[in-house]
């Protein structure tokens, strides 16, 4: 797999971001994955700012001979992740590639040009913790829901939802034929599920949660193919959810992986109270 990070001139936000992914692959012993930069605006063969230099330098990143390169179809070609520094970045993008996946993080990194020691090193920290995650993200296992998830499964219900499961109703599903639960486990951590019920040959998804610190890195993503494909697998001849009418974020997901809207339940959410849109996804539609 290969992140491309994308700025402006790739001579600081996305020359940082590839030095300190290129340490952070290294220091976590990543064998899979590798990293690279470029920029929409970018004069091929400038070297890095030296204020970004000295910044990356804080995380052991050595980029004093990184050279900058502009962004053509050949990167495109060999990416599977693409990161845009802000939402302007990845609207251009997407009119060179508009099928392209490209993540931005949130907030958005701002250009830390024309500013001082502190700006590139705060631009530094916000790469760093950002590239952290996404790698998390990236390398994290998504497996049928253990005993051991059930703690962390809990806490991301709280985080998540108004009303939330408990530790015995989550537990209990474990034991039940017809629920399929996957979690999305790293270093022991639980970072996000989906719970999905399954009867004659009908499937429904109860819930899917991220943890805050990593929404908007694909994971929702991950999971909700992860037990698409199961449902399927297992026969199952489409699926169906509910989702907040407000929810937009999670609408465009759904959409996007080819569901449809077939209704509406009113009232449906409460504390809150919202109306739902109902969505369903066919095998053939997948």
């Amino acid at each position: 797999m290969i992140i491309t990070f994308v700025c402006t001139g790739n001579t600081c936000r996305s020359a940082m971001a590839e030095g300190i992914c290129r340490k952070l692959l290294a220091e976590r012993k990543i064998e899979n994955m590798s990293c690279q930069s470029c920029g929409l605006a970018a004069f091929a063969g400038d070297t890095a700012s030296p204020l970004a230099v000295e910044a990356a330098k804080k995380y052991g990143a050595d980029i004093s001979s990184h050279r900058s390169r502009q962004l053509n179809q050949y990167i495109f070609d060999e990416t599977d992740v693409m990161v845009c520094m802000t939402s302007s970045h990845k609207k251009a993008v997407m009119t060179l590639n508009p099928k392209f996946r490209v993540l931005v993080p949130s907030p958005e990194i701002a250009d830390p040009y024309g500013g001082n020691a502190d700006i590139y090193e705060e631009c530094a920290d916000r790469l760093e913790s950002y590239i952290s995650r996404l790698l998390d993200v990236l390398t994290a296992e998504i497996r049928p829901m253990e005993v051991s998830d059930i703690d962390g499964i809990a806490e991301i219900e709280k985080e998540c939802f108004s009303a939330p499961w408990s530790k015995n109703g989550i537990s209990e599903e474990l034991d039940n034929e017809n629920a399929h639960f996957l979690a999305a486990v790293c270093d022991n951590r639980v970072l996000g599920y989906i719970g999905v019920h399954e009867v004659c040959g009908e499937a429904y998804i109860d819930n899917i949660a991220v943890r805050s610190e990593y929404r908007q890195l694909g994971l929702g993503e991950k999971l909700l193919i992860a037990a698409q494909e199961g449902a399927f697998s297992r026969k199952c001849e489409f699926i169906s959810l509910e989702v907040r009418k407000s929810n937009s974020a999670a609408l465009s997901l759904y959409e996007k992986l080819g569901y449809e809207k077939v209704g509406e339940r009113k009232n449906f959410y409460t504390d809150p109270q919202e109306d739902a849109v109902i969505m369903t996804l066919k095998e053939c539609d997948s």
